[in-house]
């Protein structure tokens, strides 16, 4: 018998100069072999596609002040930037350790990392919630801390991880894919004053009850809202009554809160939070330095409030007074930036 021939698949190209589809950016989503490319895009203030631009290093590592033989930990690994320059700092000696609730990107970062010449000799990476940070590395004592609390630019920009409202996929916003409900499941368990509180408590949505009101009308018409456009536009239709100047901009501003919201409430973020910082204090030597990074107020106020409590029972010997702000220069190469807000703390 003859063997059947193999039909010769061509990989897909550049539809034009600018590919709209996350599958046809080859050369971003390779960012090692098309380094003048990426370099590139990121000069321009953009975001290459299935990357994540680490934020505010430089003031990061200057408050942390690693130094070779200590013991680090980076509680939300995701495209390993920071890490990365944890390990070149450390040089050769100590250890990290990092957490990742994703293991899509977790498995591609540990690749990454060891293909820069960092293995499990120098970095031991789990696929566990930063909340279990003290299973992380029993008995072992940490030097410094990082929490970078932003959602990776890797699921924002990838349609079928459903983070974005800018691209039409499954409405889903689970960091780890494998567990818990989507986005689409979570809205149909929650009331309409569940929904509307959710928008209130978890992105401050001045539009909560107009916003509840329209996903609830939709959910008892369709039945349910699966995709991130249906959910888009169900927010739209919601702010369909502002004047017609007002609408564009109130809308984007709208949705992105609403899927910040209904994100937050899927992967339960602030009660994770609020327990890693309960159990932060514990796994830390004393001196140690702790950097988190916020992106929303409510993130930023618990952080606040539970560096604040520490100082005054003086478990923490001091922190930061006034949050930490990216630069302008920072803000325009990457406009991700622009909400960050760094908090630090040194323990007694």
């Amino acid at each position: 018998m003859e063997e059947e021939k193999q039909e010769h698949k061509r990989r897909v190209r550049y539809k034009g100069t600018h590919p709209r589809k996350f599958s046809e950016k080859y050369k971003e989503l390779q960012p090692e072999k098309y380094a003048g490319e990426i370099e590139h895009i990121v000069k321009s203030g953009k975001t290459p596609a299935g990357m994540h631009i680490p934020i505010m290093v430089n003031e990061i590592m200057e408050f942390l002040q690693i130094q070779p033989g200590q013991v680090g930990y980076d509680a939300t690994l995701g495209y390993g930037g920071h890490s990365r320059r944890m390990l070149e700092l450390l040089n050769g000696s100590g250890h990290l350790y990092a957490t990742d609730v994703d293991p899509i990107e977790s498995a591609k970062t540990r690749e990454r990392l060891a293909g820069a010449g960092f293995g499990p000799e120098r970095i031991t990476i789990r696929n566990i919630n930063f909340a279990r940070v003290d299973e992380v590395a029993p008995g072992v004592k940490f030097d410094f801390a990082l929490a970078d609390l932003g959602v990776s630019s890797m699921q924002i920009d990838n349609p079928e991880r459903g983070f974005s409202f800018k691209f039409d996929g499954p409405l889903d916003l689970r960091l780890d894919p494998s567990s818990g409900v989507t986005a689409a499941q979570r809205l149909c368990e929650l009331t309409m004053n569940g929904l509307e509180s959710m928008l209130v408590e978890n992105s401050d949505e001045p539009y909560a009850s107009e916003i509840a009101r329209a996903i609830s009308r939709r959910l008892r018409r369709e039945g349910e809202i699966a995709t991130t456009k249906q959910l888009a536009d169900t927010v739209a239709e919601a702010l369909s009554f502002l004047p017609a100047g007002e609408r564009k901009e109130n809308v984007k501003k709208a949705c992105q809160r609403t899927f910040q919201a209904l994100r937050i409430d899927v992967n339960s973020e602030f009660e994770v939070l609020y327990e890693f910082l309960e159990k932060l204090p514990g796994v830390m030597k004393s001196g140690g330095r702790i950097a988190i990074l916020t992106f929303h107020s409510g993130e930023d106020r618990l952080v606040k409030k539970a560096f604040k409590q520490y100082y005054s029972e003086g478990v923490f010997s001091e922190i930061a007074r006034d949050v930490v702000r990216p630069t302008a220069e920072e803000c325009f190469q990457n406009p991700r930036a622009r909400s960050t807000k760094l908090r630090w703390a040194i323990m007694a």
